[in-house]
């Protein structure tokens, strides 16, 4: 009898401990930034059980083509040590278009859900605009360059999403100056109509600003329940979805 119930005592304890524990999130930074910048969502998804790898990489000394290649290789080898089952990604900005880089010349059927935070989808007119002064690319790198709305740049050309996406885009900017430059609502950065992409399967916008939304309490809530549920607590499901 006493076997038996600590038998039982034993697999309640490692279900529990076990949740997500076969589930790995990579996480990608966005232009500029670094890992460092992602250190609170690392923090809340560990604490919900997920293995976590965050991914610096040299943002700006590379073209989106490389950069994807080495970031995104970067954390599905490290899911892949840590023997994780299913493999999601979390990305800032720039990171969002690496993923979808990387997904447009591989197979996406390892991949369980993704969420992007102030994604370029399709493309900045920040990039259009000061794209060609001199001296933007010693700033932005090759990268921030292949981030315009014309049909050549890197977004205007990957197409649908072939995974099961959620993008969740700011709504506030303390950067007027760049704001004058976007079409609203903006976050200061991207557009939340640029934000969306064909394919996505859920959508929220969301009153935070595009270079601390990674930060933000309640979009690091809405990462979670996407995660957890295929879905955001204030998001649009796929049926009601607008697109441009």
């Amino acid at each position: 009898m006493k076997l038996a119930l600590l038998l039982s005592i034993f697999l309640l304890s490692a279900a529990s401990t076990h949740s997500f524990a076969d589930e790995c999130v990579v996480l990608l930074h966005g232009l500029g930034r670094s890992a460092a910048s992602m250190e609170k969502l690392e923090d809340r998804l560990k604490e919900h059980g997920y293995v976590v790898a965050n991914i610096d990489y040299p943002s700006r000394k590379m073209s989106i083509e490389s950069l994807a290649k080495i970031a995104v290789m970067e954390g599905l080898e490290t899911c892949t040590k840590a023997k994780a089952s299913q493999i999601n990604f979390v990305t800032h900005s720039l990171g969002g278009i690496l993923v979808r880089q990387y997904y447009s010349q591989h197979s996406a059927s390892a991949v369980n859900r993704v969420v992007m935070l102030g994604p370029p989808n399709q493309g900045s007119e920040i990039v259009d605009k000061l794209g060609s002064i001199p001296g933007y690319e010693l700033i932005t790198g090759e990268a921030g360059t292949q981030l315009g709305t014309d049909p050549y740049s890197i977004p205007s050309q990957l197409g649908a999403v072939n995974f099961d996406l959620g993008v969740i885009a700011g709504t506030q900017s303390i950067n007027l100056i760049m704001s004058s430059m976007l079409p609203n609502p903006d976050d200061g950065k991207v557009s939340v109509a640029s934000t969306k992409v064909r394919g996505m399967n859920d959508f929220v916008a969301l009153p935070t600003i595009h270079s601390h939304m990674m930060k933000n309490d309640a979009v690091i809530n809405e990462v979670v329940n996407f995660l957890l549920h295929g879905r955001f607590n204030q998001g649009q499901q796929q049926q009601t979805l607008a697109f441009p």
